[in-house]
């Protein structure tokens, strides 16, 4: 129990005037004031759910299904370690096998699950993206196929989100860096599934963030629903007619949800419609309201607060302020004999067969973009599109970080798993110490708990560490000193 926990009286007032009959405000208060049960979500894009509960269970971690989420996990570990070792210094955590993420907060990208496994070639759009864990989540879904868009405003949110989707082994998705409002004019009908996960007041979050509430106002509130119908507003025209839009919140007032929503169909109405939430997990009436969408209270799933909301685009709008981009494309095809060539050097050193893209061009620079990018690559300015491969050189392409954390567990040769001491010598940016001498050379790809985390070179009874400068940890990692 958190009795610090702060709840202004006004804001408990206007809870009053539009919590559900079912429940209670006693207990509302009650589950604002308990702190939150941690959870996390396994990366299927870097281990199998199999593989992590093996892992999961050599360390004693203690499981508890996420009812609407597969790979999602209320997680309890044992005292000793939780004591002395960040979840976010494991090796499941440091590998990209698993994310920090809040129950609630998966709901949003799964109500668009059914929608991405009926289309093979999604072209998505996250337009509130930081810190990433739905953007990677919608990333797994897609299985890293077809396009993901994953927009953030702030540019120090946009940093930690690019290094979030590096970690997570992300290969088919875009970063752009603007107001969410420019999509519907820029990309108009794009996108067949868009996530916008707008930004909101949080009441939600109360339970991970005691000071949440602390400037709390109502006339806040309706600052923010101004906002947010501009952005939903640009979701519905950036909407491909027969494509899907999920809108989300971490709050509870109707202004910032039920009225925002409101406010788009009273819009275009004769273009849009609502789509119910109620069946997309067992028990989801238990938060479902009248209009099918889901307004997830503290105390419904012991869980954050948040609401959702799906609609399907019916038919096509015009759209009186289409827009086009000004400027060249800064990127152009690598040439089909440097093509050739890179390729061979990844299938002989790596035993890399293809890779999953179109590899493209800027100065120096080697990029692989998603398959099926072009249609919409030049409609906006990208902060970065798909990964960076490489640095070209007269010689042949230096590889990047990024190619080994996204496109490693396609690698079949020269593959090393690290061990924790290892694991922890590569993070806080040491060369690896073998046992024995090893009879290879040139680069190779590091894994840890299965996973990909990037590149070292062959030097006989050491390999040489390659993990870029802005990534090493200086601090004890994966393992403890039980005697501290």
């Amino acid at each position: 129990m958190n009795a610090n926990t702060y709840i202004p009286e006004h804001f408990i007032n206007d809870v009053k005037t539009y919590l559900p009959a079912h429940l209670n405000l006693d207990d509302f208060i009650a589950a604002c004031r308990r702190p939150l049960r941690k959870s996390i979500r396994v990366n299927t894009l870097k281990i199998s759910l199999t593989q992590f509960k093996a892992y999961a269970d050599k360390k004693n971690w203690q499981l508890t299904p996420i009812p609407w989420c597969t790979e999602g996990f209320w997680l309890e570990r044992p005292q000793e370690e939780e004591q002395n070792l960040a979840l976010g210094n494991t090796d499941l955590h440091l590998s990209g096998a698993i994310y920090v993420q809040e129950a609630s907060s998966m709901l949003p990208p799964l109500a668009l699950k059914e929608n991405i496994e009926k289309n093979e070639h999604n072209y998505v759009l996250d337009m509130a993206s930081a810190p990433g864990s739905k953007t990677s989540q919608l990333a797994a879904l897609m299985n890293n196929q077809g396009v993901l868009v994953a927009n953030e405003l702030s540019s120090s949110r946009l940093k930690v989100l690019s290094a979030t989707l590096k970690r997570m082994g992300v290969g088919n998705c875009a970063l752009s860096h603007f107001d969410g409002v420019i999509f519907g004019n820029y990309m108009f009908e794009c996108f067949d599934q868009i996530l916008l996960d707008a930004p909101c007041s949080g009441e939600g979050t109360v339970r991970k963030d005691s000071d949440a509430l602390k400037n709390w106002s109502i006339e806040s509130n309706r600052d923010i629903a101004k906002v947010q119908k501009e952005l939903i507003k640009s979701a519905f025209y950036a909407l491909k007619p027969g494509g899907t839009l999920v809108y989300s919140t971490c709050t509870l007032t109707p202004l910032e949800n039920q009225d925002v929503c409101d406010y788009l169909l009273n819009e275009f109405g004769q273009y849009i419609e609502t789509e119910s939430l109620a069946s997309v997990f067992d028990n989801a009436h238990k938060a479902c309201t009248e209009q099918g969408y889901l307004h997830v209270w503290p105390q419904t799933f012991d869980s954050e607060g948040f609401f959702i909301a799906k609609f399907k685009k019916i038919a096509s709008c015009s759209n009186p302020n289409i827009t086009t981009k000004k400027g060249a494309f800064p990127f152009t095809l690598f040439d089909n004999k440097a093509t050739n060539s890179f390729l061979a050097d990844l299938k002989k050193q790596f035993g890399l067969i293809a890779l999953p893209g179109k590899l493209m061009r800027r100065d120096k620079e080697l990029w692989l973009f998603p398959a099926g990018f072009s249609s919409i690559e030049n409609k906006i300015k990208y902060a970065r599109l798909g990964i960076q491969v490489g640095i070209i050189h007269k010689n042949g392409v230096r590889l990047t970080h990024e190619f080994a954390t996204v496109l490693g567990s396609q690698c079949t040769k020269n593959v090393y798993e690290l061990n924790s001491i290892q694991a922890n010598d590569y993070f806080n940016g040491k060369d690896i110490r073998l046992e024995q001498s090893i009879n290879a050379s040139g680069e190779v790809i590091l894994n840890l708990c299965g996973c990909p985390i990037g590149l070292g070179k062959w030097q006989k009874n050491k390999i040489k560490n390659s993990l870029p400068r802005d990534l090493v940890q200086n601090t004890k990692l994966i393992t403890w000193d039980s005697k501290l």
